[in-house]
């Protein structure tokens, strides 16, 4: 074992045992967060229009301080990005996280000196957490990949912006520099294609130890190097032994990497966004990722079938329940306040807090009232592929409200890898996992007001089309796995395959 190693594990018995800590006490944790915000605060302009001062309870804060959106909070992030210091938080930021909006343009997610080294620590506590629970430290000693954004950062009145991955590329610690992949020269590439194909050629005969990133850009990497060297990624990095991800769920890609791979290796899901990072997976057999109740982030919960009504209940920590799709609320050190993060999440575990994520609350079909959610169509197509050698590469779903004949549907768009034998039996079993899971569609179907899913196949790299042609190939750029209009579904009928596809 080498020095590295031993010292990862030492550091990793301190890390759970600060876990447990905090882990233990969630609600007293949470309400220390609030008021430290509520007090650090209460001299900004936003603090001091909300009444920050006269804030003792949760119940005050309720009172004074609407749940928002961007768009909403959006006159405060224009004076914070002016220039003008003491807004939403005292000072000014350290950075702002640029991202793209799909209803504000662009969008500026600040990053304050309070908040930043929460991010890194997160990561950080992930990787020690896995050590802690498998033993397993070897893999520090390795090279280790994290595809991400281009860390070139720019400038406005001072403050220095680019995307969040870009930025945490700046905080990567002296102890893994020499680990770390793919070069600086190689991660400025703007291009994702000329990037990956980069990369390619700059690890293919490194020791790859640790490889991160989103799944499905993740494999444009992998399938690239499998053509390269013409054999399995395990077999190029026969030390390769564990995946990170975040920001997609992994399950729909499992069976893909699987085969690229050429065996199984242990994973460790993230839950990072430009506002915060919120949680990770503390232990690799349960359900769901640990919660981070002390990182500066006061969180609120909405149900999100209550969402859209007349001022809807907020949930604290101590109020949620299993099982629940909520609408998750957050309050943070960066100065987001009552911020509607647009994520949906569910309560696997209370002791300690778990969750997994569920979607997002505005990537939902209700086209006929049966409010289907992100979950419910990765694991329709999850049990679908248990026990055959189906594999996918990527999917959406959208309604047709409109077809040229018959009853209106849910229509999958998927590209597989390996295709079932059977497409109308593969449709159908995804259409009973659907129904077993949402009454509401269930009951369309039921009453013959829907017919079952139909399968669109789509032609091989055509995701990837779609995505280079609305400028978001690569980088932290994710694909929505459903939609309620058919702005996507229409470009994708363009790629798909013509030689067949469901009759059911």
């Amino acid at each position: 074992m080498s020095l590295k190693s031993f010292a990862a594990k030492l550091f990793a018995l301190k890390v759970y045992n600060d876990t447990q800590k905090w882990a233990s006490k969630p609600v007293e944790v949470q309400q220390q967060v609030f008021s430290k915000l509520i007090l650090n605060a209460r001299s900004t302009a936003f603090g001091k229009d909300h009444n920050f001062s006269s804030i003792k309870s949760y119940k005050d804060f309720q009172e004074n301080v609407p749940v928002r959106d961007y768009e909403d909070l959006k006159p405060y992030i224009e004076r914070v990005v002016k220039g003008e210091p003491d807004i939403l938080w005292p000072g000014k930021p350290l950075y702002f996280a640029k991202t793209s909006g799909t209803t504000s343009g662009a969008k500026y997610i600040p990053l304050t000196a309070a908040s930043m080294p929460y991010h890194i620590k997160a990561a950080r506590n992930a990787i020690l957490m896995y050590i802690y629970e498998t033993g397993k430290s070897a893999f520090v000693d390795g090279k280790m990949i994290f595809l991400q954004g281009s860390p070139v950062l720019e400038e406005k009145n001072g403050i220095k912006f680019g995307r969040l991955s870009g930025i945490v590329a700046h905080y990567v610690p002296g102890y893994l520099q020499r680990n770390r992949m793919p070069s600086w020269e190689t991660n400025t590439i703007d291009d994702w294609e000329t990037k990956v194909d980069a990369i390619v050629k700059e690890t293919y005969k490194e020791d790859m130890t640790v490889i991160s990133g989103i799944p499905s850009w993740v494999q444009m990497y992998f399938e690239r190097l499998q053509q390269k060297g013409n054999k399995k990624v395990g077999d190029i990095f026969k030390n390769f032994s564990l995946f990170i991800y975040g920001g997609v769920n992994y399950e729909p890609y499992r069976a893909k990497f699987e085969n690229l791979i050429g065996r199984r290796v242990d994973s460790i899901e993230l839950f990072p966004a430009s506002e915060g990072f919120f949680a990770y997976q503390d232990r690799q057999g349960d359900r769901g990722m640990l919660l981070l109740l002390n990182s500066g982030i006061f969180y609120e919960f909405i149900k999100s079938d209550e969402f859209f009504t007349d001022k809807p209940k907020r949930y604290t920590i101590g109020e949620v329940e299993l099982g629940i799709n909520y609408v998750l609320i957050i309050s943070t050190n960066a100065g987001l306040w009552a911020y509607n993060t647009g994520d949906t999440v569910q309560f696997t575990s209370l002791k300690p807090y778990r969750v997994i994520v569920t979607g997002r609350i505005k990537h939902f079909i209700s086209a006929f009232g049966e409010h289907v959610i992100g979950k419910e169509v990765e694991s329709a197509l999850n049990e679908a592929m248990e026990g055959t050698n189906v594999r996918v590469n990527e999917f959406t779903v959208a309604p047709q409200i409109n077809p040229e004949s018959g009853l209106p549907y849910h229509e999958w768009f998927i590209e597989f890898e390996q295709e079932p034998q059977d497409m109308d039996a593969f449709a159908l079993k995804i259409d009973a996992a659907m129904r077993k899971q949402n009454v509401y569609y269930d009951d369309l179907i039921s009453g013959n007001i829907l017919r079952t899913v139909v399968i669109t196949p789509v032609a091989k790299n055509g995701f990837q089309k779609y995505m280079k042609s609305i400028g978001k190939l690569g980088g932290q750029n994710k694909l929505p796995r459903l939609s309620n209009d058919r702005k996507i579904a229409d470009v994708l009928s363009k790629l798909t395959k013509k030689d067949y596809g469901s009759k059911i």
